[in-house]
């Protein structure tokens, strides 16, 4: 019988989508085992690519254009997603990701203290006016530690300092907040948020001290804006330790307060993709992502496809950009960094496609064996 494979990788962050990472990995695996067939469910966390996914699963989906200020103060010209009437969502359900409006990806330099989420917030402001029921937010890859006030602030909500002015945007405001006013704050719908994250808001692992360094905060930094998150935490009436209250620099905190859901983003695409009907069929189950570390295991998506093809009882393998010492590639029966088969992480990074194509190889070869 033929070998079913199943390739469900996240993108790859900045460098391949998981739809093309999929096709790419298939592309080597046949190279090696001909007969193999494959069923590709492209995969996303609540990160970049949710969106996408949603996009390809849903029939009579709808990009909505739409322009907002982007992490580096400039316009950006994105979209977001449009959803059918349901019976639950009687006027549609809008899909919205920080990583198209306020995302990390969107920076050329980063911007620790400056950059901020109200692009996502303005996003978000346009599926309101546009009369839809529900909201489902993808909160990962984020570019800010703003703890959500640029989101909120884009909603109606204002942050003020000790004199009664507006604070600045991004980190260097959350310094200076002193009140904040919810008065103008509009109503949330449904609002359910996918997050890749458990992490509170503050602490040891809080926004500041686990993502902040990625976002160019730097070691001295990191107790100002913790001390600034748990401040903000106080003044929205938030308990800091709620799991997901991080991510995406404590945007999670933000929408928790407007009234929002946080659910594992993993979970939810996988749910609606049929994920695990997939993966109960298969012989063999391929993820991966961009960097696969000591944060993968809480709540992304190797992990949680490898959870998945454990309950089934069905082998999984990994491909990721790179493999840390801290990632636990126990989950696998096998793993390949593209790092280690490039010889460089800046030559896997310029031909992913590349080098994906030989790790899928790679992985055939080791199930044959």
């Amino acid at each position: 019988m033929p070998t079913k494979v199943v390739l469900a990788p996240d993108s790859f962050k900045g460098t391949i989508t998981a739809a093309d990472a999929a096709t790419a990995l298939a592309a080597g695996w046949a190279s090696v085992d001909s007969r193999a067939e494959f069923v590709l469910r492209p995969m996303a966390d609540g990160g970049e690519g949710t969106v996408t996914a949603f996009e390809a699963a849903v029939a009579g989906a709808v990009r909505m254009p739409v322009t907002v200020d982007g992490p580096a103060g400039t316009p950006v010209d994105t979209s977001w997603l449009l959803l059918p009437a349901t019976a639950d969502a009687p006027s549609g359900t809008a899909v919205i990701d920080i990583a198209s409006t306020s995302g990390i990806e969107l920076l050329t330099d980063l911007r620790p203290w400056d950059a901020d989420t109200s692009g996502f917030g303005q996003a978000i402001a346009a599926a309101l006016d546009h009369g839809v029921s529900r909201l489902i937010l993808g909160i990962g890859s984020s570019a800010s530690t703003d703890g959500g006030t640029g989101l909120l602030t884009s909603l109606g909500a204002r942050f003020l300092d000790a004199a009664g002015a507006p604070v600045a945007r991004g980190a260097r405001g959350l310094v200076d907040i002193a009140s904040v006013d919810l008065t103008g704050l509009r109503p949330a719908p449904d609002v359910r948020v996918l997050t890749d994250v458990t992490n509170p808001l503050t602490g040891p692992r809080g926004a500041a001290t686990v993502f902040g360094p990625q976002k160019g905060l730097a070691a001295g930094d990191l107790s100002v804006v913790d001390s600034g998150l748990g401040r903000l935490a106080t003044l929205l009436g938030l308990d800091a330790s709620h799991p997901g209250a991080g991510a995406a620099g404590g945007s999670g905190a933000a929408l928790l307060a407007w009234g929002a859901i946080l659910a594992p983003g993993a979970v939810e695409v996988a749910q609606l993709i049929g994920m695990a009907e997939a993966v109960a069929d298969a012989d063999v189950v391929v993820t991966g992502e961009g960097s696969y570390d000591g944060q993968s295991g809480d709540g992304k998506v190797p992990s949680y496809v490898a959870g998945l093809a454990s309950a089934a009882g069905v082998p999984a393998m990994l491909a990721a950009g790179r493999i840390t010492a801290d990632g636990d590639t126990t989950l696998f029966a096998a793993s390949v960094s593209l790092t280690d088969v490039a010889g460089s992480a800046g030559a896997a990074r310029a031909e992913p496609a590349r080098w994906l194509r030989d790790a899928g190889a790679m992985l055939a070869c080791a199930a044959a064996s």
